[in-house]
């Protein structure tokens, strides 16, 4: 039966056509993007994988940079160590030169103290990004090494935990050096941190060097306030004055004053021996922390009594130095062994990326050669749809020869 109007070919053309207009559709997007599966839409589980998986591959690259920044810290330090070693086995040979009778002991004395300056400043010198590893100043570094994801998905973080080594010819004592009589500021007895409200906070700092320790010369006590520090170094004469915590006191007070902090005012009372009291009128919180430094107490504190200008000096200097060497071997051997450990890991972490950015590919990256080859026989099938809707449009029309 023919209708004037019903033109079922019409519409099955018609609907052929919307298909294949859909599909291609498909495909110029597959083509345009690159992507077979772009959105939720198109298939949302193997979506959501990706994006899962394209989260990780990013914080692996973060953790790229963080390996990166570790080996690069942990490199610095193990050029210190065998530096330091290098410098060592240099002094070595002239404590034993000195230990011949017939030779000018002073003058080899000024060289060994000039190789003494020099490890000195090489410790002090061997820091990336503020982080030194081998002045005695932290205890280990722990560097990101990877993101690890369970079946459930939860994820944790671990670490490479390089532990640092102490080279320095001072180092830090647990004797209570500091306390508090106004306060109770948190101490540890190297350390004493005071938190000053603004507007009026006060606390005080006791520098004590009558509680089982001594300040001998060479010690150092350090004031910080913020991002600022002062510090006063103990000299031969000060160690021997009857109060050199007193002296300590008033030389810390002296330049924490010359800071010009806003509104921060320390007071020095005579009656109460090595006490300084903070007080904070400013605008601004403060936060005011003292340690104190032992010299002699490093790793290398056997390197400052090192003295070959007589007999019995240059013969102690070499047992000494011995263990020194020792020292800077084995810490140049630890950061060598956690640098591999880092350089080990981060080629991991790499290929691991490129394993996963290949993954997330192979979901959702439209294959070209073949949306190439469907995008042609898409535009055929078009222009025939195209052409099978025209003549069903003009089915109709054969109607008008039966009123002929």
């Amino acid at each position: 039966m023919s209708s004037i109007l019903t033109n079922n070919s019409a519409m099955v053309a018609l609907q052929t056509l919307r298909g294949i207009n859909q599909n291609l559709a498909d495909v110029q997007g597959e083509i345009s993007t690159g992507k077979r599966i772009g959105s939720a839409k198109d298939n949302s589980a193997v979506w959501a994988i990706s994006k899962v998986m394209e989260s990780d591959v990013n914080g692996f690259k973060a953790i790229s940079d963080s390996l990166a920044l570790g080996e690069s810290t942990v490199a610095v330090a193990r050029n210190a160590a065998e530096t330091i070693t290098d410098l060592l086995t240099q002094m070595k040979g002239k404590i034993v030169a000195a230990q011949e009778d017939n030779v000018d002991r002073g003058k080899i004395n000024d060289d060994v103290t000039a190789l003494k300056s020099q490890i000195n400043s090489v410790v002090a010198a061997a820091q990336f990004n503020g982080l030194n590893l081998v002045n005695g100043s932290t205890g280990s570094a722990d560097i990101l090494a990877s993101l690890d994801r369970d079946g459930s998905g939860g994820v944790t973080a671990s670490s490479i935990t390089v532990t640092a080594q102490d080279m320095s010819t001072g180092g830090y004592t647990a004797n209570d050096i500091f306390g508090s009589s106004g306060g109770t500021p948190s101490t540890n007895g190297d350390t004493v941190a005071l938190s000053l409200d603004n507007g009026g906070g006060s606390d005080t700092i006791v520098i004590d060097d009558s509680a089982g320790l001594l300040l001998a010369a060479g010690d150092k006590v350090s004031i910080s306030i913020g991002d600022q520090t002062v510090s006063y170094t103990v000299t031969t004469d000060d160690a021997a004055a009857s109060s050199t915590s007193d002296i300590v006191a008033i030389a810390l007070k002296n330049k924490v004053d010359s800071l010009g902090i806003d509104g921060l005012t320390v007071d020095y009372d005579v009656a109460n021996p090595g006490e300084l009291a903070f007080d904070n009128s400013g605008g601004n919180d403060l936060t005011v922390t003292g340690q104190f430094t032992n010299a002699g107490s490093g790793g290398l504190g056997a390197m400052a009594g090192i003295d070959v200008s007589t007999d019995a000096g240059a013969a102690s200097a070499l047992a000494a130095i011995e263990t020194l060497i020792g020292t800077s071997i084995d810490a140049a051997a630890t950061f060598g062994s956690a640098q591999g450990r880092i350089a080990t890991q981060s080629n991991f972490i790499s290929g691991l990326t490129d394993s996963l950015t290949s993954g997330i590919g192979a979901m959702v990256d439209a294959n070209m050669e073949a949306a190439s080859a469907r995008l042609q026989a898409l535009q055929v099938q078009q222009q025939l749809g195209v052409q099978s809707l025209s003549i069903a449009n003009q089915a109709p029309q054969t109607i008008l020869s039966l009123f002929r």
